[in-house]
């Protein structure tokens, strides 16, 4: 997945990603805009998991939507 498309159609993708994450409010949703960092930082922070954690989570996310 190019994270520059996911930015470009963050209105399609943040769907799934609140289907994915249901802890991440709709303000967190929109604050992350596409940008990946954001993403993992905010999963991170709602579930209170590590960083490596929270990236490993996204990086499956990845694999499942490209």
């Amino acid at each position: 997945m190019n994270w520059e498309q996911v930015r470009g159609n963050w209105a399609q993708f943040k769907g799934k990603a609140k289907q994915r994450w249901a802890d991440l409010t709709d303000d967190d949703i929109g604050k992350i805009e596409g940008r990946r960092d954001e993403l993992v930082g905010k999963i991170q922070e709602r579930y209170g998991i590590a960083k490596e954690e929270a990236d490993k989570q996204v990086s499956a996310w990845e694999r499942d939507h490209s």
